[in-house]
């Protein structure tokens, strides 16, 4: 089977199981939530940033982007649904190829309407305390947004494959991302900021102070979503399905 017609396949799972569409609605969903709940907050101390608060609510949306990557892997290695994959497309290498980009496309769809969509609560909640956004940083949070949103879906897709186990890859992705935003997330100018999610973050921010930019926060995103996807790679050619 050609690549198109793999990648045709693995579109049509996304398409027609409902935790899936589930999943994605959920990236919205929250994204839009906690932004504007976000906005609520009347502080505008010095470390204020407009852009971050407008787009709090990523913080959230990822955990629906981890699972919607997760069971999207996990779906293969329940009831035999791999053999039956990888006898369509018996390239195995080509076949996880075209599940990822069946992740990662619709993760980074959805991801640029949520961007979108979270500015604008976001801001419509702020009111004049967003007035001191430019233009140029709006289009940068919610592209950034998108792409670190389908990075992270990919980065727990690789962990899955790796682990063949949905269940366990949320149970170690689910309290790490909560415990780096929320405890670790003050710390800068440390090892801390080459984290996955604290580096891909710098994007969602007005100003930054530590080691990363915005862009160069998503290459090391995007470094980590590399490995996993290459671990699950070789585990997926190495192992017996």
């Amino acid at each position: 089977m050609s690549f198109a017609l793999a990648l045709r396949a693995e579109l049509i799972k996304v398409r027609t199981l409902r935790p899936l569409l589930w999943g994605l609605a959920a990236v919205l969903a929250a994204t839009v939530v906690f932004s504007a709940l976000a906005g609520l907050d009347d502080s505008a101390g010095p470390d204020f940033d407009p852009l971050f608060t407008t787009l709090f609510g990523v913080v959230f949306g990822q955990i629906a982007a981890v699972t919607f990557g997760a069971q999207a892997v996990s779906a293969e290695y329940q009831g035999g649904a791999l053999r039956v994959s990888l006898a369509a497309v018996p390239d195995r290498g080509r076949w996880f190829l075209a599940k990822t980009v069946a992740i990662g496309v619709p993760v980074l769809g959805i991801g640029l309407v949520t961007g979108a969509a979270g500015l604008v609560a976001g801001t419509s909640v702020l009111g004049s305390r967003a007035d001191a956004l430019t233009w140029p940083e709006e289009l940068r949070g919610v592209a950034g947004s998108a792409v670190y949103l389908a990075l992270m879906a990919l980065f727990a897709a690789g962990l899955t494959a790796v682990l063949r186990s949905g269940v366990a890859t949320l149970g170690i992705l689910v309290p790490f991302l909560l415990i780096v935003s929320f405890v670790v997330g003050g710390a800068s100018g440390s090892v801390a900021d080459f984290l996955p999610d604290k580096a891909g973050q710098t994007v969602l921010h007005q100003t930054w102070d530590g080691a990363l930019g915005p862009w160069s926060g998503l290459a090391v995103t995007a470094l980590w979503t590399a490995a996993a996807l290459g671990a699950g790679a070789w585990c997926v050619r190495r192992r017996d399905a």
